[in-house]
């Protein structure tokens, strides 16, 4: 039996609209799903992605720790999204150049190469290729 692909990402956010905002700007669309979850215990705004990809932003009805985003912090690192070649790469440069949202520039590695920039929050944030492509 094979190991699944991820479907979905989450993350807490301590502005659901200015998140809202600046993802619906870098990901080029709005959000298909923005209500509370049934039990009350927090709101979901979700993006489609392409390939079938949903990426959540959350809020605690107010229970959100106030602390700041700190990849050093036992939980999530930074999230990676897939571009399939060098070309795009680059092209995802300019646009966040456009967005304004600042970044590292192009890192070549020999596991692959990125761009890393961060959301409003904080939160750690990658455009990746493999090797060779």
């Amino acid at each position: 039996m094979s190991f699944p692909g991820l479907q979905h990402v989450a993350i807490t956010v301590s502005d659901l609209q200015r998140s809202t905002d600046w993802y619906a700007k870098l990901f080029g669309a709005d959000p298909v799903l923005d209500e509370d979850e049934e039990g009350g215990e927090f709101h979901h705004t979700v993006f489609a992605l392409d390939g079938g990809m949903l990426f959540g932003l959350h809020t605690h009805q107010g229970r959100e720790s106030k602390d700041a985003f700190d990849e050093r912090r036992t939980g999530l690192d930074h999230v990676g999204f897939a571009l399939p070649d060098s070309a795009s790469l680059e092209e995802w440069g300019r646009k966040l150049d456009e967005l304004g949202v600042q970044h590292g520039g192009i890192k070549k590695a020999h596991y692959g190469s990125g761009i890393s920039f961060r959301d409003p929050d904080g939160i750690a944030l990658e455009f990746f290729i493999a090797p060779g492509t």
